[in-house]
């Protein structure tokens, strides 16, 4: 017999799908028992050429929808993204017992469970190891390999935009926007980089490894969301005479019956392991009850790397398919409640342009004492009848820290709140 695929895009992944597919055939068809056959290839535009493409021009429609419907088709792999009309053609697949296998993260992170409900509805798998972290096997340890152990943390770094613009902006000394110039001319950066600098492709992330890590439903308008844009080299400078880095960081925790999600660039200690993943790679630290501090490494994005976690998803469903196996269950089932980012406690590096005189920092001091902020570190630096005055902060909510800074960007002797950022890790 041949188990028959629909794939709906033949972009960037969905080609590397194909020359996978084509390259790999023999060890495919070992690995799960019997040959995968490409049903048909849905793409936007039809008649367009597609190279070298290993792959007959007849399989390609537009009509991605009649794909998704044909009775011949076992699985469906949908690498087009966005939400509609990737909703219709992933439920409708499900709901109809075929395997889907994606790599929408948008769609996931937004509406997770009704994916998940059309997968138990039609009796089919869903998988998505390349929605998160390209080639790095994250997902289904997660979801399969701790399974029967307690996740506390996870913090990771997910796009490798963010982290190769950070990355060059710490060895090079160079200003954000420089080092963004630099990533779109090498092709780490989209034309609209919007989404990965303003961290919306991060919080999709966030919510996913979130939802996964505590069995509880979290969305991407439950994750906080910073960009890197305000990053300065300055910045970039303070957290070196600190001994860190500047990461840009997705942060996933619980604490009881409460969790958090969220996304901002945060100075970390240089021993971290987390410190040393640089330019356009990938990382995840987990921080577990029985396991330990575990942590995943490689490539994060691309056609390749995401294909390859594609393919390894392709494997284990059709496997499952051929074996007759019940799908697995959906691993959210707790209703954990979510964390305002008010009430989720941190440490800050706060620097600010002050008057050069005595009892400026005795002032600053009050304004942090009085909305219950302790300050672990103080340094003061003169140039001329200004300073620069840069504290580092013992642990405090970020609404506490709020109102401390606008209360301290009030001062007469405050000439501006240069920056404030969040510290993790022991420094």
């Amino acid at each position: 017999m041949t188990m028959k695929l629909a794939l709906i895009g033949c972009g960037t992944v969905g080609s590397e799908v194909v020359r996978l597919l084509h390259r790999q055939e023999t060890d495919l068809t070992s690995r799960i028992g019997e040959p995968i056959e490409i049903a048909g290839i849905a793409v936007r535009r039809g008649g367009r050429d597609r190279g070298d493409l290993p792959v007959d021009p007849s399989l390609f429609t537009t009509d991605a929808l009649g794909l998704v419907n044909r009775d011949d088709v076992d699985i469906v792999v949908e690498v087009v993204g966005g939400i509609e009309p990737a909703r219709e053609w992933i439920t409708t697949a499900l709901r109809a017992g075929k395997a889907v296998i994606t790599a929408n993260k948008a769609l996931l992170a937004e509406d997770g469970s009704a994916l998940a409900q059309a997968a138990v509805d039609g009796g089919a798998d869903l998988y998505y190891e390349a929605a998160v972290a390209g080639a790095i096997p994250l997902l289904r340890p997660l979801r399969e390999s701790l399974h029967g152990d307690t996740i506390h943390r996870v913090i990771s770094i997910v796009n490798g935009t963010t982290n190769y613009i950070l990355s060059r902006m710490t060895e090079t000394g160079a200003g954000f926007a420089e080092a963004l110039e630099e990533a779109s001319a090498l092709g780490y950066a989209e034309a609209d980089p919007t989404a990965d600098v303003e961290g919306f492709d991060a919080a999709a992330k966030a919510a996913i490894l979130a939802s996964l890590a505590f069995h509880t439903r979290v969305t991407v308008t439950d994750v906080y969301r910073e960009g890197i844009t305000e990053v300065s080299a300055a910045d970039i400078a303070s957290a070196a005479e600190m001994g860190c880095v500047v990461k840009p960081l997705c942060i996933a925790s619980r604490d009881g019956d409460v969790v958090s999600a969220r996304v901002h660039p945060a100075m970390i200690p240089r021993e971290h392991p987390l410190a040393s993943v640089n330019g356009a790679y990938n990382a995840v630290f987990v921080e577990a009850e029985a396991a330990g501090r575990l942590m995943f490494y490689g490539a994060g994005a691309g056609g390749a790397p995401t294909a390859s976690a594609v393919l390894g998803d392709l494997v284990a469903v059709a496997r499952n398919r051929r074996a007759g196996a019940t799908p697995m269950p959906p691993t959210v089932y707790a209703d954990l409640a979510i964390r305002p980012m008010g009430d989720v406690l941190t440490r800050y590096h706060v620097s600010l342009d002050v008057d050069d005189e005595p009892g400026v920092l005795a002032e600053v001091a009050s304004v942090f004492a009085a909305h219950g902020v302790s300050m672990r570190t103080v340094r003061q630096s003169g140039r001329g009848h200004e300073a620069v005055l840069v504290a580092v902060t013992h642990t405090a909510t970020d609404a506490q820290l709020s109102t401390t800074v606008d209360q301290l960007s009030k001062l007469d002797s405050v000439r501006r709140v240069a920056s404030v950022m969040r510290v993790e890790g022991e420094v």
